[in-house]
Order: C-alpha cells, then sequence, then structure tokens
C-alpha cells in the first residue's frame, strides 16, 4: 500500500503543532508561569525549550521519515540486526492509547460546555452555582460518557476520510481559527478595564519570584514544561515525519512546530492573567481554571456569553487536534501491523477507544473510592500519571539513544535523514551534547518526577 503524504508544508506543521498543542498549554503554563516569576520564568521555559525539546523532536520526525511507518513497525525497520530496539514499539502504542484514555473525556467536557455556554446555561449563576454545574457533571457517567462517544466518532470520523481529506484538510481550518480566535480573546482580555496588573504579573520579569520560589525548583518546573508540552517520546510526533517528502530539513520543521505550540501556550496566558486579575479571581491551574474560575469570568464580563463561547470553541479546537493526531498514529499502528484498511482500523479502534475511556469517566463517580495514587486522586490521574511521568521521558531516552547511539539507528544515519533538504541543519557540534548529557537530563527529569508526586 502507497503511503500517503501531506499535500502541503502548512498542512504538515499545523498538524505536527496541533499534535503537540494541548489543553496543558492553557491550564498549565499560564499557571506555572505567573507561580514561578512571570517573564523571568518564559526566558528560562523558552531555553529549555531549545536545548531539551527541540532536538528530541528532530530525532522523532527522523525516524518517522527515514522509516516511512508508525512506530509500531519504525524500530524494527531502522535497528541494527539481532538488536530489541522494536520492543519499546509496545511502550509507544500503549502511550498513545493511555492519553487517548482521559483525553477523550475531557474533550467530550469542553464540547458540552462550548454548547451550554453558546446556549446561555451559566447566565445568572453566582460563583458557587457555576462550581455545582461541573460537580454535577463528573456525577453524571452517562451525560459524560455520550459527549466523550460524540468526539471520539467526530474525531475518528474525520481522520476516516484520509490523510489529505479528513485530517489535514480540517485540522488545518481547525488550527487557523484557533490561533484567529485567541488573538481575538488576548485582545479583549488585554483591554478589560484593571487588565493592566495581569499584564504586568504575566510580561514584567521579576527575579525576586524565581528567588522566592528557590532557583532548583523554577528551573525543574521550567525543565518539565518545556520536555512535556510537545509530546514527545510515544511516537505521536513520529508518524508525522513518515508522511512529509525529502525537500526540507527537520530540524527547520521543527523549530516551527515549537515556535507555533509556544506562540499558543503564551497567547493563552495573555487571555488568562489579564482577565483574572481584572476581576480579581486567582487563576488557578487545572479542570477548575477552564471550568469554574473562566466561566465565573464571563459571567461577570459585558458580553461575556458570547466570549465565554468563542474561549471554548477555542478549547475544543485544541483539544480536537490533539485527539485527531493522536488517532492518526493509532489508526497508523493496525495499518502498520496488519495491512489492514483504513476503514476498517478506525472502526476497529473507534469502540476499543470508546470502551477503554469508560474507566476515566466512572473514576469521578461510580468508581470514586478507588483513589490509585492518594487522597483526591482519581482513575484519570493514574492514566497521565502514567502518560507524563513514565512513557514520554522513557521514550525519549530510546529515541535519543537510539538516534545516537552505534548499536542503534546512530549519529550518522540521524544526521543524514534529518538534513536532507533546504533549511536549518542539524549542528554537528551537538553531537557530544544530545548522545551524552541530553540523555541524563532526560533521566534526571524522570527521577525528579517520582520525586515529586511522592513527596509533596
Amino acid at each position: 500500500m502507497k503511503r500517503e503524504k501531506f499535500g502541503s508544508r502548512l498542512g504538515f506543521i499545523l498538524i505536527s503543532a496541533g499534535c503537540a498543542i494541548g489543553l496543558g498549554n492553557v491550564w498549565r503554563f499560564p499557571y506555572i508561569t505567573g507561580q514561578y516569576g512571570g517573564a523571568a520564568f518564559v526566558l528560562i521555559y523558552l531555553f529549555f525549550l531549545v536545548i531539551l525539546g527541540l532536538p528530541i523532536m528532530v530525532m522523532e520526525f527522523s525516524v518517522g521519515r527515514a522509516s516511512q511507518v508508525s512506530a509500531a513497525l519504525s524500530f524494527d525497520r531502522l535497528e541494527p540486526k539481532g538488536t530489541k530496539w522494536h520492543w519499546y514499539k509496545y511502550g509507544a502504542m500503549a502511550g498513545n492509547y493511555l492519553l487517548m484514555m482521559f483525553y477523550t473525556t475531557i474533550g467530550g467536557w469542553m464540547l458540552l460546555y462550548f454548547v451550554k455556554m453558546a446556549a446561555g446555561k451559566f447566565e445568572g449563576l453566582n460563583a458557587e452555582e457555576i462550581a455545582g454545574e461541573f460537580g454535577a457533571l463528573t456525577a453524571q457517567p452517562v451525560l459524560m460518557t455520550v459527549c466523550m462517544v460524540i468526539v471520539v466518532a467526530l474525531c475518528f470520523g474525520i481522520c476516516s476520510q484520509g490523510l489529505q481529506k479528513g485530517v489535514e484538510k480540517i485540522t488545518k481550518v481547525m488550527m487557523l481559527l484557533l490561533l484567529a480566535l485567541m488573538i481575538v480573546l488576548a485582545v479583549r482580555s488585554a483591554t478589560l478595564k484593571g487588565a493592566g496588573e495581569g499584564l504586568r504579573f504575566y510580561l514584567y520579569p521579576d527575579f525576586s519570584k524565581v528567588k522566592e520560589a528557590g532557583l532548583f525548583d523554577v528551573v525543574f518546573a521550567a525543565m518539565g514544561q518545556a520536555f512535556f508540552t510537545l509530546s514527545l517520546g510515544i511516537g505521536a510526533i513520529a508518524i508525522f515525519g513518515s508522511y512529509i517528502d525529502k525537500k526540507r530539513t527537520l530540524t527547520g520543521e521543527a523549530v516551527c512546530v515549537t515556535v507555533l505550540d509556544t506562540c499558543v501556550a503564551l497567547v493563552a496566558g495573555l487571555i488568562i492573567f489579564p482577565a483574572c486579575f481584572a476581576f480579581g479571581v486567582n487563576p488557578d491551574s487545572g479542570p477548575s481554571l477552564i471550568f469554574i474560575t473562566l466561566p465565573n469570568i464571563f459571567n461577570s464580563m459585558g458580553g461575556g456569553r458570547i466570549w465565554g463561547t468563542l474561549f471554548f470553541l477555542c478549547m475544543f479546537f485544541a483539544a480536537a487536534s490533539t485527539i485527531i493526531a493522536v488517532f492518526e498514529n493509532i489508526i497508523s499502528f493496525a495499518m502498520d501491523l496488519t495491512g489492514c484498511s483504513r476503514k476498517k482500523s478506525v472502526l476497529i479502534n473507534l469502540i476499543a477507544i470508546s470502551l477503554l475511556s469508560l474507566p476515566c469517566i466512572l473514576g469521578f463517580n461510580l468508581w470514586s473510592g478507588f483513589q490509585p495514587l492518594g487522597e483526591g486522586k482519581n482513575v484519570l490521574d493514574l492514566e497521565d500519571f502514567l502518560v507524563s511521568n513514565n512513557l514520554l521521558p522513557i521514550g525519549s531516552l530510546i529515541y535519543l539513544l537510539f538516534c545516537t547511539s552505534k548499536i542503534g539507528w546512530g549519529w550518522k544515519n540521524f544526521t543524514k535523514e534529518a538534513n536532507t533538504g533546504e533549511g536549518i541543519h542539524f549542528p554537528k557540534w551537538a553531537r557530544m551534547y544530545v548522545s551524552y548529557i541530553l540523555p541524563l537530563v532526560v533521566l534526571f527529569i524522570f527521577i525528579q518526577g517520582y520525586w515529586s508526586m511522592f513527596h509533596k
């Protein structure tokens, strides 16, 4: 079966960015930026994004383009005879499925809140009642299941149309609309009365806050965010490398994707901080920011129903772009391993993902007594922990070692693939860094993630 290809370079960049751009850009990045010193933290974060995330993204793209298959077979094709790098394909596939086991539920929440905000369901509610709306949602497994299945069916339906006619065509429109709507919302937020204080808090480098929080904690937070924001290590990015030609170098393409991901995260802060300061609200992190804090702000804002509707449309696009990108990876697993058609893979995985997403939903209600990571932690937290704190760093370490070691694909093969075409070349002087120092940094992030989880 002939490998599908993207119809345009823009499509490749937007879809790859869509995979990287997730809800963490919105509900985590602004919060930790404010917590660790505003612009001072952003500068540290950008530094680590370049030296941590960028090289691993180039490696994932290179493995994908050289192998012309998904992570289900890419190591099999490129590894030296007699080696066992291909064993990691099970980890990569597990990572994609685990991610979708909770991300589809959150996508369903976004869709429901978009509909409710557009219908004016939050108008006239006070702060406690808005908080109660989210609590009522998580207490209804049937409603959450319906929303999840709609999102799963919609996104798989897009993927079923093929790479160019489905995934590329729809994701390009969604990503361009997402960027446009976020800019409009940022302008509106910045023009609110009292927004200036929020802009100062977010954009003015306050190095005293870095000192207060502790330099080590700030550096680790910046490293962690830079590492996890691009969803590296489970082959979710590598698949798009298998769909592009050799006209452009992969370092240049990775730079474009990284810049786009960073811009979305920064603009999210420009939406959230001015609005929170304008209405005297603490910018929380996590679901409470999106589903409780911001609906309260929209309720207090002139034309809030319109702005709230646009915001949740943005959030749905951010979630759906990631879901579509990862679904494309999951569909490719079955196609590469069994040679089945795209339609058959879609149908099987639609049923599988719908069933696998149920534990996350039930963890909020019927299975709420199951708290695997301690008090207050549910199934979603467990699934997120397995992906974010385990498979992403372990997978990134494997891609690093595979592309740089003599017993793997090797530095020569990696750089030859990465530097084929026009554009920015992967620097030769970086070999010592990515071969010996970067793996130790990734290992440190992995160990520190466990330490932070269990020593709070």
